[in-house]
């Protein structure tokens, strides 16, 4: 689990393909569920895609937000877009503790707890013990980030508004966390947002509970653009029908996460030999994280290429290590590529081809990138 501010694991995607040389579009489904038009709820409509604006960008703020409006009458909220975890959930005023938020800005609970017997309780746990006293105790839930940020709290299940792109709108009943005791621990200040919005593959995710409504196909992406802002939607009208490359996605034994494979490290096109790397997708994090092998392999050939160019190295930060700096600041990306040779991963199952819908698990790479399950 993570996100950017409340923790950090995992994959930035920007770094990841910096042979787009700008940031892309990226898409995350949330459940390996194959498609049951059985299913379909009949509060869906025949357009089953809903979209939302996108706020944020990767310098100087680091991270994107989503707005959704929670209960009824409708109350927004924002939250950290966060594909490497599957708990949503917003500050509390139940009293709330380690709150950012003002107490007119927080969720306030009305009679409407998760019961600790549900299925849904179940699956917010590691353990399958969920330690109840009763059957009708509340839902109680604690999460933690890569950084030690965390939140605990309790599940509620309120109305979220999902406006399609046909204009039609449904309020179906979501289960959330609702978050009365924050810890943050990071060099930087607090997150701003108001909770995290969780994506990942688990049942309780935001999606995985929309698709089990029978209320999308299971699809979510978020469109970043370069000058900062984008989109999220939720299902597949959107979903190009030509131009793409399908890479299938891994029966990892980190079931929650997004995870895809085998691939080679490239730099400046070329093999450095690292090779069969699983990558794992998360759009709550800032950086990319290598292991050993592949990390001391991009340090050698970036440090060897750079000693023909006039960069020095800047040792001024301790918490980057390594570092380089010019004559004059750096203004924007292009300054940088002007410098630095690309680095990216080449997945060795691609496959190119029309959208075709696959019955396995796919990441779909075109001016963008989409991930299907």
């Amino acid at each position: 689990m993570s996100v950017k501010s409340w923790g950090e694991v995992a994959l930035h995607t920007l770094l990841v393909f910096l042979l787009f040389s700008a940031i892309f579009p990226l898409t995350f489904s949330a459940a390996n569920q194959p498609r049951n038009p059985k299913k379909r709820n009949p509060l869906a409509s025949d357009s089953s895609s809903a979209v939302f604006q996108v706020e944020g960008n990767v310098y100087p703020l680091g991270h994107y937000t989503v707005s959704l409006n929670i209960g009824y009458p409708p109350k927004l909220y924002d939250f950290d877009i966060d594909s490497g975890s599957d708990l949503t959930w917003v500050q509390c005023d139940a009293p709330c503790k380690g709150c950012t938020k003002p107490p007119d800005q927080l969720y306030k609970p009305n009679n409407n707890l998760v019961q600790c017997d549900e299925e849904l309780c179940a699956g917010i746990h590691v353990s399958k013990e969920r330690q109840c006293s009763a059957p009708s105790d509340q839902c109680n839930y604690e999460v933690e980030y890569a950084d030690q940020g965390s939140s605990l709290g309790v599940l509620v299940r309120d109305h979220i508004t999902l406006r399609y792109t046909n204009g039609s709108v449904v309020r179906p009943r979501i289960a959330f966390g609702c978050g009365y005791d924050q810890k943050y621990s990071g060099p930087n200040s607090a997150p701003s947002t108001a909770g995290v919005l969780g994506l990942g593959r688990g049942s309780a995710s935001f999606l995985s509970q929309l698709h089990a409504l029978g209320l999308i196909r299971n699809f979510v992406g978020h469109c970043l653009s370069v000058q900062g802002g984008g989109f999220l939607f939720f299902g597949d009208d959107l979903i190009p029908s030509s131009g793409v490359v399908w890479i299938p996605m891994l029966a990892s034994s980190l079931e929650k996460h997004y995870s895809i494979g085998p691939a080679k490290l490239l730099f400046d096109g070329k093999d450095t030999s690292v090779k069969d790397l699983e990558l794992i997708f998360d759009s709550g994090s800032s950086y990319t994280y290598l292991n050993s092998k592949a990390y001391q392999a991009v340090v050698d050939r970036v440090t060897n290429d750079l000693k023909r160019q006039k960069l020095e190295r800047a040792t001024d930060d301790p918490s980057l290590p390594i570092c380089w700096k010019g004559t004059k600041p750096f203004k924007s990306l292009s300054d940088v590529k002007s410098y630095f040779k690309p680095l990216a991963f080449s997945f060795q199952k691609a496959k190119n081809s029309q959208l075709q819908l696959p019955p396995e698990s796919y990441l779909i790479v075109t001016v963008g990138t989409f991930l299907r399950l």
